[in-house]
């Protein structure tokens, strides 16, 4: 449901965080790059990601009268899709400050660029390293695997990955910027053993990794029943996400697309702190 509250809220959390990264703009603008990111949220949030929606949405109601054209609002939010990282990443950062040693959560799902049937006409990803499973729903799909690290429900840490490549390699492209005695909950796709010992060598971190009936480091039933409960919650921080996603996301080239796969986590990482 459209918020009045919210959508202020999301401006001025994004002005603030701006002016705080020293953030240029051309003094010749005339739609500010606050009011660009704020419009994007509003897309991801309550439009299904349909920046053309937002767009005349945020003109209509007032917040932004001199909102720019469908064209040149899309140039001026990829000109500024580094900074909306860099904010993002900041913000993971105060909340994981704050929270000090505390329990994480690390899992992905799938986003799909198209129906499998289309795949050979699809023109914004292209390759069979977009083609992936989901064990968790016994399907295959063609588009990205979005690997989010969660506190408490609120996504500090994500990154995309194709689809073909598997959970594990994610845990050599996220930062893991946590403190010392963190605990990290994962499924057993995150398996590996050398840097499970080596997060706790080097960082004191605990990789909380899920066995297989198999494996050669089986956990005791405390330690498996304690793994399976804290990962339950995060299975909702994904529904949440999922739920302001259409069915099919609308773009035109590759970047396009991961811009508005990311906006979808990072939309939702701010609402969640208003």
């Amino acid at each position: 449901m459209l918020s009045e509250d919210k959508i202020i809220a999301l401006y001025c959390i994004v002005d603030d965080m701006l002016k705080a990264l020293r953030h240029k703009e051309d003094v010749r603008v005339r739609v500010s790059d606050s009011e660009v990111i704020t419009t994007a949220f509003v897309a991801a949030l309550y439009f299904g990601g349909h920046l053309d929606y937002a767009r005349q949405f945020m003109k209509c109601k007032g917040y932004a009268p001199q909102m720019l054209d469908k064209s040149r609002f899309c140039r001026r939010l990829h000109r500024v899709s580094e900074p909306l990282l860099v904010m993002f990443f900041e913000l993971g950062q105060y909340l994981k400050d704050m929270a000090g040693a505390s329990d994480y959560v690390l899992d992905s799902f799938p986003v799909a660029v198209c129906q499998n049937v289309r795949i050979k006409r699809c023109k914004v990803l292209k390759g069979k390293q977009w083609h992936g499973r989901c064990a968790a729903l016994a399907q295959y799909f063609y588009g990205v695997r979005v690997q989010v690290l969660t506190l408490h429900g609120v996504p500090v840490e994500f990154c995309l990955m194709p689809g073909r490549e598997n959970d594990y390699g994610v845990l050599q492209r996220l930062p893991f910027h946590v403190a010392p005695e963190s605990c990290i909950y994962m499924d057993a796709g995150y398996t590996h053993y050398q840097t499970e010992d080596l997060a706790f060598d080097a960082d004191a971190i605990h990789l909380m990794i899920g066995r297989r009936a198999n494996s050669s480091r089986p956990d005791e039933p405390h330690i498996r029943y304690l793994k399976e409960r804290m990962r339950k919650g995060i299975e909702t921080t994904f529904s949440e996400i999922k739920a302001k996603m259409l069915r099919c996301i609308h773009a035109v080239t590759e970047k396009g697309f991961l811009l508005k796969v990311a906006l979808f986590v990072i939309a939702f990482a701010f609402y969640k702190i208003i």
